[in-house]
């Protein structure tokens, strides 16, 4: 069993994290934003100090699709800046010496060779759609790398692909792209909708994964620590087109109308396929599958949304 400070604990990773960590007999903190203001280094230094966990899991953030990325790049960068290097800096005034910081795919750059190597990481320009945002993962990322460097801590980054799963957020608005599919078309389903539209042209590419899997891989790797590298991407090993998600979406939901697409608007990155090799390596692979993950999510959003 261990000990376990969790940031985020009330987001989509947080959650399923609690969830699993809980049913394995671990032991875990995930204080409310009333409870720890995570902008006080102060705060969170002291808190750590009480509970003296045996890792940090930082996933708090402000998290957002293209849409809230565009309209607040401000607000994507400076909060998850603020809640990174606090976290990293609190964690080592408090001697802790395991951290997993939970970065994301688009510390990529934009024009990167798919699959996404753990290398690749500052080698060019980044998506200008969520520049603010990946600047702040990346900028995390470094300083738990230099800590760990100069002070002899263990503070890794995981970097996952897309997510979408249990507690996800389903404000078209404000999502990921496949939770909102699956409050689009549902609505379209229930009002009798025969058209919906795409944005772009629905070639773009991505993988997504469950996030109750990347809550397996984490506990998973707490086992192994010490060979996890300091940069892991954690993913599927394969992607599908945007039109092949809003398909396997209708699929489920039971959807029979027809796509439009609208090419005015943003598309983001052609692909974001991260090599799994080292994920790989370690001994480990993910469950579910497109097919029964849309189906949980599903089922999540019709009897714990609406």
């Amino acid at each position: 069993m261990m000990k376990i400070f969790l940031t985020g604990g009330t987001g989509m990773v947080g959650r399923n994290i609690i969830a699993l960590a809980t049913e394995q007999g671990h032991e875990v903190y995930a204080p409310s934003r009333s409870e720890l203001n995570l902008a006080s280094i102060a705060d969170i230094k002291a808190y750590l100090e009480e509970i003296t966990p045996d890792v940090v899991i930082h996933c708090a953030g402000l998290v957002g699709g293209i849409q809230a990325n565009i309209a607040a790049p401000y607000d994507f960068c400076f909060e998850n800046l603020q809640m990174g290097t606090n976290i990293v800096h609190a964690s080592h005034l408090a001697g802790v010496s395991k951290l997993i910081n939970l970065g994301s795919s688009c510390m990529y750059p934009r024009f990167a060779e798919n699959p996404l190597r753990e290398e690749m990481v500052l080698q060019g320009e980044l998506e200008p759609t969520n520049e603010g945002y990946a600047i702040a993962k990346v900028a995390t990322a470094r300083l738990a790398d230099y800590v760990s460097q100069q002070y002899g801590v263990e503070y890794k980054t995981y970097i996952p692909c897309n997510l979408y799963g249990y507690w996800d957020k389903f404000d078209p608005n404000k999502s990921h792209m496949i939770p909102a599919v699956i409050r689009k078309l549902d609505d379209a389903v229930k009002a009798g909708t025969e058209v919906v539209d795409i944005w772009g042209d629905g070639t773009a590419r991505r993988e997504f994964m469950f996030a109750e899997d990347l809550a397996d891989f984490i506990l998973f790797s707490l086992t192994k620590f010490e060979q996890v590298p300091r940069y892991i991407n954690v993913g599927i090993g394969s992607d599908y087109s945007i039109n092949e998600y809003y398909q396997a979406v209708a699929n489920v939901v039971g959807y029979t109308g027809r796509f439009e697409h609208d090419v005015s608007k943003p598309a983001g990155m052609k692909q974001k396929l991260v090599d799994i090799n080292k994920q790989t390596q370690l001994g480990w692979s993910p469950k579910t599958s497109l097919e029964m993950g849309i189906e949980k999510t599903h089922a999540f959003y019709l009897n714990e949304v609406l």
